[in-house]
Formats: C-alpha cells, structure tokens, sequence
C-alpha cells in the first residue's frame, strides 16, 4: 500500500497525473509524488547548485521579508533560531542577524551538520524547503522536538487549493518538489503537535508551541 509521507495512512486518491503521479491523503490532505519518482539526489543537488540566491540580491530580500516579519512579530528579543534547509546562498540568517538574533544555518546538502538538529531553539524557520521533503513527518516532528517551550515555526511553501488549481500550477514542475501541502494539512500538523496556528501570509504559516 502507498503510504502518505507525512501521516503515514494508507488511503489515497490519484490527486493529478502529467509526467509524474500526485495522491492526496484522505487523512491530512497531502498531495505528494510516490517515492520511486523522485529524482536521485545527486540530480537534486545539482538542481539547488543552479540557484542563484544571494543576501545582496533586493528582491530575494523582498521574498524573505514575508517570512522574516511575521517571525519577528511573535519572538522575544535576543531568541536564538535555526534557518533549516538555508541553502546554497544562506540569506535569512543574515536578515535575522541585522536585527540582533542568532541563527544557525542547517542544510543537509551546503550545512550539514547534524549536531545542530540535537539542541533547542527559540524559533526555526524553513523558506521553500518543506516541499522538497522527502519524509516530511519525520523531518518536521524532528524541527518540532528541536523548538523550545512557547517557540515558533516558521514554514514558507506555496499551498495547494484545489485540484484545478493544480493542473496548471508551476509549483509542480518542479522536480524536486515531492510534497505539497493544504492549509488542511498544516491544520492537521497543529492539531498533532496540539499547537497555535496562524497563516499571516497565502505561502507562511506560523505554528507556536504551548509552554507546558
């Protein structure tokens, strides 16, 4: 049985069919590609090795503001943060850092260094990364255990909406785009983590964990 890389269930529907199948789970409303069409990962990396991002780039900076101010509206002064999946040109970091916060950079291709996935937190942002997960349950629960008390994740991917919508939505052309996410999915993820939800952008949502 094909098993919903997020939540694990078993029932899916074809969702959409082009070059490659997309299902969506009955259970959390993932729409995700089966895991013997990914691309290998050494095409992967040469895909990102393309990117041209960059802190001195104005419009990245734009891009990343939709992320960074909600962040920075429901943070304390002087949080120390993990920008997860920053890339090949590393930039949020630096934003954060230009208003007095800390953050590590983690990357499993360009930062990998997995002692910093084994502390905590007080904020984790991932800008255009979770659509590319390949065991996203796993990954975010990881992300989710790495947040401390009354902290806040912070995710940026384009959200699926319907499956007209999808037919002719660029996001999935993407290759190396295997999950794409409902607000119904992050719906489910806060429930499972018994989190807050706020979605202060149509691309951000923001999940805050509980102090107890």
């Amino acid at each position: 049985m094909l098993a919903c890389p997020l939540c694990k269930n078993s029932h899916n529907d074809v969702f959409y069919q082009d070059k490659r199948d997309y299902y969506r789970c009955r259970e959390c409303s993932l729409v995700f590609v089966p895991a013997e069409q990914y691309v290998s990962r050494e095409r992967e990396k040469a895909i990102y090795d393309q990117h041209n991002n960059s802190p001195d780039d104005k419009g990245y900076r734009r891009f990343l503001k939709r992320l960074l101010i909600p962040v920075l509206d429901s943070i304390a002064d002087h949080s120390e943060g993990l920008d997860f999946g920053s890339g090949p040109g590393p930039t949020l970091a630096i934003m954060f850092a230009e208003k007095g916060y800390q953050v590590k950079n983690y990357d499993i291709f360009y930062a990998p260094d997995n002692s910093l996935l084994e502390r905590q937190y007080d904020f984790i942002t991932a800008s255009e990364v979770v659509e590319h997960l390949h065991y996203p349950g796993r990954e975010l629960n990881s992300l989710w255990s790495c947040l401390s008390p009354g902290g806040v994740l912070g995710l940026m991917t384009k959200r699926v909406l319907d499956q007209q919508a999808f037919a002719h939505w660029h996001y999935k052309n993407d290759v190396t785009h295997v999950c794409f996410f409902s607000e119904s999915s992050f719906r489910w993820l806060a429930q499972k983590w018994n989190a807050a939800i706020s979605f202060p952008e149509k691309d951000v949502v923001l999940f805050k964990k509980f102090n107890c």
